[in-house]
C-alpha cells in the first residue's frame, strides 16, 4: 500500500496539473520579464507569491534531486 501511494505521488509530480502547469509557467515568464532592462518590482513579488503557493512547494519537494539545490541550502 505505501509503494503504491508512492508511486501514485511520483506519477503526480512527473505528470503535473494544468493549475500546477499554469503555476510554474508563470514563474518562468516573471523570471524572465526580472531578468529583462526595466524589470519590475512586481514579477519579484508574483515569483515569491507562487514560490509560497502550497501546490508549487510541494511539487518542489517531491522533484527532490531532480532539481537544482539552493545554494543557502547546501
Amino acid at each position: 500500500m505505501k509503494k503504491e501511494k508512492s508511486v501514485d505521488r511520483m506519477a503526480a509530480t512527473m505528470a503535473p496539473s494544468i493549475t500546477l502547469l499554469c503555476k510554474l509557467g508563470s514563474i518562468a515568464v516573471h523570471a524572465d520579464e526580472m531578468t529583462e532592462p526595466g524589470g519590475h518590482e512586481f514579477d519579484v513579488v508574483a515569483m515569491r507569491q507562487l514560490l509560497n503557493d502550497p501546490e508549487v512547494k510541494m511539487w518542489i519537494i517531491d522533484m527532490g534531486a531532480l532539481l537544482p539545490r539552493k545554494r543557502s541550502a547546501r
